[in-house]
């Protein structure tokens, strides 16, 4: 069997970082690159939280890329106090990388490069000539308008990333070759967009693209690159179907709120999507007894380093793909922060621990059989009010159901959960049987 090529797109907090474990444990996941976008944290903080995680999984050839910095409907995001309540202000629980901390291969004092060596001169977009009503209007918090009463930024949010469509770029004398796809780097669009489109175009339905944020840089992809629909897997972690959302008026989905219209396009453009919503992996639990193995295994590692002799029952029972006692630690440090949060948010739907959203879509994307789906013609609803629904909410197209011919989406509605927990769980730990 043959690797399974992937590129992921990564709002990069608690249930992103154990989703880039969990494909770490396999040996025929070829990750080509991961993209940083905004949601759970900005742009900038995931592709900083991004590399940091690669880093302590020892996955050191994976560029990382920045993607989209703010949603396709406004000119500016800031994170909000929801998503800071189940990641942390710093989208890893406070266990993320220290101040003092810099991405490999980079100073604090050089000019920042993109992950094909370009040297990037940003600055801020200037703002549209109207008045300053109009602009606030264009700010993001956490997917609601800043003047929605929804809206509620996290505390230490206020660092706007303002899209940056503007920037100057500027090849790097170093010529940085970490990239696995044949890329052409665009100024006009962010790099991890162009990586998708040069490695969908590359690849074709060999790669798939995993999506566990907002679903911008895919839609970008698509506007910029009509002719990779046809050819792009997705398989993306967002919305919801049979069941109520996790946002506000409970009906939308946190990623999908972030970028309603960009999701109902890449719904409607052709694409093989499979989507993993809120009806699956609210039944994907992870409880604290997980996450005391993973300690456990990091313990037995350090006391055999070297001492349990190869042919021995013990050194048998670790995996060949373990991960560090280092990762391990911090994957059940980051765990046990969200399985409190998620306990303090609603016991009722998690007393048996916090629900593995993203890691579930990164294992559909190598397993297809832990779902099973119905092909339904899909749209997103990107208005409130009379005749238009709720924005934001994932629901079936009526239109579409009246024509044969209109895309569908693979909507998962049933999980092998206890198989997919259990395998999860003793991968990370690096335990086998």
């Amino acid at each position: 069997m043959g690797s399974h090529k992937l590129i992921l797109d990564m709002d990069t907090g608690i249930d992103d970082a154990l989703a880039l474990a969990y494909l770490a444990t396999f040996s025929d996941a070829e990750l080509l690159g991961a993209i940083g976008t905004y949601g759970n944290v900005a742009t900038d903080t995931a592709v900083r939280n991004t590399a940091y995680v690669l880093e302590l999984l020892e996955l050191h050839d994976v560029p990382v890329m920045r993607g989209s910095q703010a949603p396709s409907w406004a000119a500016a995001f800031i994170p909000d106090a929801g998503c800071a309540q189940f990641h942390g202000t710093d989208g890893l629980g406070g266990f993320g990388p220290s101040a003092d901390w810099h991405m490999p291969g980079s100073m604090s004092d050089s000019p920042k490069t993109d992950a094909y060596g370009h040297r990037q001169e940003c600055r801020m977009a200037d703002p549209p000539e109207t008045d300053v009503h109009a602009i606030r209007s264009l700010i993001s918090v956490g997917g609601y308008d800043v003047h929605d009463p929804h809206a509620n930024p996290a505390v230490d949010s206020f660092s706007l990333s303002f899209a940056s469509d503007q920037c100057e770029t500027h090849n790097d004398s170093r010529n940085r070759t970490t990239a696995t796809a044949d890329v052409r780097y665009s100024p006009a669009l962010p790099a991890g967009v162009q990586f998708i489109i040069d490695t969908v175009r590359r690849y074709g339905n060999d790669v798939t693209v995993v999506a566990t944020g907002p679903l911008t840089d895919i839609d970008a992809a698509l506007q910029a690159a009509p002719d990779i629909a046809g050819k792009l897997r997705l398989v993306m972690m967002g919305g919801t179907l049979t069941q109520e959302g996790n946002c506000w008026d409970l009906t939308a989905e946190t990623n999908i709120i972030q970028d309603p219209e960009a999701a109902n396009r890449v719904f409607h453009s052709g694409a093989d999507i499979t989507m993993v919503g809120l009806d699956v992996t609210h039944q994907c639990l992870l409880g604290g007894e997980a996450t005391q193995r993973w300690r456990n295994a990091a313990a037995l590692s350090e006391q055999s380093d070297g001492a349990i002799p190869v042919d021995s029952p013990a050194h048998s029972a670790i995996s060949q793909h373990a991960l560090s006692p280092r990762a391990l630690r911090f994957l059940a440090d980051i765990a046990d922060f969200s399985i409190a949060a998620n306990l303090k948010a609603d016991a009722r739907l998690f007393s048996a621990g916090m629900p593995l959203h993203d890691p579930l879509a990164a294992a559909v994307a190598l397993d297809q059989t832990l779902v099973s789906c119905i092909d339904l013609p899909m749209k997103v609803e990107t208005q409130t009010g009379d005749f238009h629904g709720t924005r934001g909410r994932t629901i079936g197209d009526p239109e579409g159901l009246i024509d044969p011919l209109a895309p569908r989406v693979h909507v998962a509605l049933h999980v092998d959960a206890e198989r997919f927990v259990s395998e999860f769980t003793a991968r990370i730990g690096g335990i086998l049987g």
